[in-house]
């Protein structure tokens, strides 16, 4: 669906909003490190310019009707400035790896503006290693981790030499700027699109009510399962604290090829591998803080894509979440992933993710403050310990300006009251790791990037053990490291 200037927000979009504070920050971002000499200022900026009609959303701020009479509307920002946006910036020397992820650590510390469009974009030189970087940083309202990766497709190539991409010529004109009566009007009619989009499924369900049965029965099912996983509230852990403004950020290098070995040979899906692969960091991590794990069990948030393939490239939230449990009881790591593998299969046969999309196709209807609440509940750590999120990326290179992308790690969000999110993302046979902490409490978020790699490890090595002969690992390529800043 086209983005139009005065788009209402969905119900999910505007609770990222309304769960924003001074200390819960609702962008996400990535990380991208090119090979060969960074493109120039102007280089970049023009090569942006030429692909922006394509993102009519990053030229488009908030704007909220008058006396909240409805959620927030997207509308032209009349004073959009492409340099505004994006920043360039160079690394000290030596330029090291680690002095990379401070900046990152220091760059997720700080909020956008939501008086202007919701984005940034760093362009990094100075790298120890050669090569830059990329860092993005882009509110959750905007854009969830699906859409991002295609959205990949706007300023990264398929091939060196970039292609000529379609353009009117004509230089981008914004509206006018809405006055209070065209933003209430603008609510309503987004308002009246969901009832009428409620009424036509209201008529195909009449018109098939075997099916229409099926549907009500699996939505209450759902919305009971719900509300039971919200009666049997996730442990208390050092995880689940007051968090602060200020973040670390550790990365994980590690290979695609290690978890389907692992998957291959112990059964399960690749997504259970990373589960199982988090549980024994995880647990690692407990021990090393004096916690018992007899009987304890976590619960990760793990976020679903409900994005049809029509709405491929469409920005927004189409996502519900489901409760997946990380067995930190359970010490050996094959039993670990036996665990994960038929908690997930009964998640995925279960109502859950059904209930949690219904909750939110209610919320469409529901009034600004009504919604903030709901939200509220939605991040409550009566649900879960910390966001685990898997996005998968393009198997083949990508580039900017001819540059190689050769490493990408994607960064979460802390909500309130969550020290910790993990988020992984798969391209062109790597499956690395982004673990973003809070920076008070989680001084020693480099003994869980250690732990991933140790349990990975200790995984690839069974599975050897069991198809054959050991061939060299591919695990680890370099050192992980872990960065924040103090301010």
């Amino acid at each position: 669906m086209a983005q139009q200037h005065l788009d209402r927000l969905t119900a999910v979009d505007a609770s990222f909003l309304a769960q924003e504070g001074p200390s819960s920050h609702m962008h996400i971002g990535g990380i991208v490190i090119c090979d060969g000499p960074a493109p120039g200022y102007e280089e970049m900026l023009d090569h942006i310019r030429t692909r922006l009609h394509l993102v009519p959303r990053y030229r488009q701020r908030l704007a909220q009707p008058p006396l909240e009479t409805g959620r927030p509307l997207w509308v032209d920002d009349p004073t959009f400035n492409l340099e505004y946006h994006v920043r360039q910036t160079a690394l000290p020397a030596p330029g090291s790896e680690d002095q990379l992820m401070r900046l990152v650590a220091r760059i997720m510390s700080q909020q956008l503006d939501r008086s202007k469009p919701l984005w940034e974009m760093w362009i990094v030189e100075g790298l120890q290693e050669g090569g830059f970087a990329l860092i993005t940083k882009t509110h959750h309202a905007l854009i969830d981790g699906i859409s991002g990766v295609d959205l990949a497709t706007v300023m990264f190539d398929l091939a060196p030499v970039p292609p000529e991409i379609p353009h009117s010529d004509e230089p981008w004109q914004p509206h006018a700027e809405p006055t209070g009566a065209e933003l209430v009007a603008g609510g309503a009619a987004g308002l009246a699109r969901v009832a009428a989009g409620a009424v036509a499924t209201g008529v195909t369900l009449l018109r098939r009510p075997a099916a229409s049965w099926r549907a009500l029965t699996e939505a209450a099912e759902g919305l009971g399962e719900v509300a039971w996983a919200g009666l049997n509230p996730a442990a208390a852990t050092p995880l689940n604290v007051e968090i602060g403004p200020h973040r670390r950020y550790r990365v994980v290098r590690n290979h695609l090829a290690d978890f389907k070995e692992v998957k291959n040979a112990f059964g399960g899906t690749v997504n259970d591998v990373v589960l199982t692969v988090v549980t024994g960091a995880l647990r690692d991590w407990l021990h090393s803080r004096g916690v018992r794990t007899e009987g304890l069990e976590l619960r990760a948030l793990v976020p679903v894509s409900t994005r049809t393939r029509e709405e491929t490239g469409a920005l927004g939230n189409r996502i519900t979440v489901m409760r997946g449990p990380l067995p930190v009881y359970i010490a050996d790591p094959i039993a670990r992933l036996r665990a994960v593998k038929a908690a997930m299969d009964g998640l995925k046969e279960s109502k859950q993710a059904v209930g949690a999309e219904v909750l939110t196709g209610v919320q469409s209807f529901a009034p600004p403050t009504i919604l903030a609440q709901a939200s509220r509940l939605n991040f409550s750590t009566r649900l879960f310990n910390l966001i685990v999120t898997n996005v998968p990326g393009p198997q083949f290179p990508l580039y900017v300006r001819g540059r190689e992308m050769e490493d990408v790690f994607p960064i979460a969000f802390l909500p309130k009251g969550h020290a910790l999110a993990i988020a992984i993302m798969s391209y062109n046979g790597q499956m690395n790791f982004g673990l973003l902490g809070d920076y008070d409490a989680l001084p020693d978020l480099d003994r869980i990037g250690d732990g991933i790699e140790a349990s990975l490890e200790e995984l690839v090595a069974l599975a050897r053990r069991r198809t054959g002969p050991a061939r060299p690992s591919t695990n680890g390529a370099s050192r992980p490291v872990v960065a924040g800043h103090d301010g």
